[in-house]
């Protein structure tokens, strides 16, 4: 189960979880790109975006974007195995904290 405020893009994503994807930006006011298609060796990328937004991050009505980005950026590319967080008004990549390795100082 996915947190509210963070998703894990799996590698090698399926149809469900494009579509529990798809839930969870909803929830926050944000979609997915459907122009923009990347597939790799790990699976398939995803761009997302705020919901209702134009391809250069515009709103709808052609103006300057204002809305869940205040950077006014386009969107976000999620690769495969990444996990984003929803922070505020802006879906991010979540810091990764590093696995212990076992050796202290």
């Amino acid at each position: 189960m996915e947190s509210t405020t963070t998703y894990a893009w799996p590698r090698w994503a399926e149809a469900a979880d494009g579509e529990a994807l798809e839930r969870w930006l909803a929830g926050h006011g944000w979609e997915v790109d459907p122009m923009v298609f990347m597939a790799g060796g790990l699976g398939q990328a995803v761009q997302v975006r705020p919901i209702g937004s134009a391809p250069d991050g515009s709103a709808p009505d052609g103006s300057a974007p204002d809305g869940p980005d205040p950077d006014g950026e386009a969107g976000l590319l999620i690769l495969p195995g990444e996990t984003v967080e929803f922070a505020g008004t802006r879906i991010r990549i979540a810091r990764r904290i590093p696995a212990a390795t076992g050796v202290r100082a």
